[in-house]
């Protein structure tokens, strides 16, 4: 298959125009936002930390939606609504600015809690994000088969034990001790024995081993006291 002669070569002029816009629109929001910050009582020399928090923050959660390898899919669609919201935060503040710096909209106090509470709330929602980013290999979902298709969803389910019960544990038993004696010249299972080989307490091992002992003395008592050709 042939390609096209252009194929795989950059466009310097998209290139330089996603730049220009990129930095112009940067500057712009940043100024922005360090004005929102001022005239919600922000000192001048903090006020910059306001488009900071806000760009990080959307950077970061962009990064991690983005990526498609980092964290489960539970942490990438909070990244993609947190990258949202970010967005939208820092369009909603340099609209604001604009609108009280054209003086028609007045500074009042629940413009003043909402702007200092920014940094805040993007603290826990980045530590959030960081909890769900790092969750191990174990507990991602599991990665999609082409059996699956791509709609398909799968969840990780642990496996149960079954329960075993008296005479399930009774009967396991006296398989060992029967595998013992046969390994063993005749000699019975022990209580340790019996606890590692069907993975049982202590006191649950001591009980099995005193059935089998009274199960074995039984036989020896009807076989002696059966008569004899």
């Amino acid at each position: 298959m042939s390609r096209s002669p252009t194929a795989g070569r950059r466009d310097w002029w998209v290139i330089v125009g996603m730049s220009v816009a990129a930095i112009s629109a940067a500057v712009a929001s940043f100024a922005g936002l360090r004005g929102l910050a001022r005239v919600a009582g922000w000192p001048d020399r903090l006020a910059w930390l306001l488009p900071v928090t806000i760009d990080a923050y959307a950077m970061t959660s962009a990064r991690v939606w983005l990526a498609g390898t980092l964290g489960s899919s539970r942490a990438r669609g909070f990244a993609r609504a947190n990258a949202i919201g970010a967005i939208a935060t820092s369009i909603v503040g340099n609209a604001g600015y604009h609108l009280v710096a054209a003086g028609l909209v007045a500074i009042s106090w629940p413009i003043v809690v909402l702007v200092g509470a920014v940094p805040a709330a993007v603290l826990g929602l980045t530590a959030h994000l960081h909890a769900l980013g790092t969750v191990t290999a174990s507990d991602r979902d599991p990665a999609p088969t082409a059996e699956d298709g791509p709609q398909t969803r799968t969840r990780v389910r642990t496996r149960r034990t079954k329960t075993r019960t008296d005479a399930d544990l009774l009967n396991a038993a006296r398989e060992a001790d029967a595998r013992h004696r046969a390994a063993h010249d005749g000699r019975p299972i022990s209580r340790d024995g019996l606890r590692s080989a069907l993975r049982i307490a202590g006191p649950k091992a001591t009980e099995l081993r005193r059935v089998l002992v009274a199960e074995t003395a039984d036989s020896t008592d009807r076989r002696e006291a059966s008569p004899r050709p």
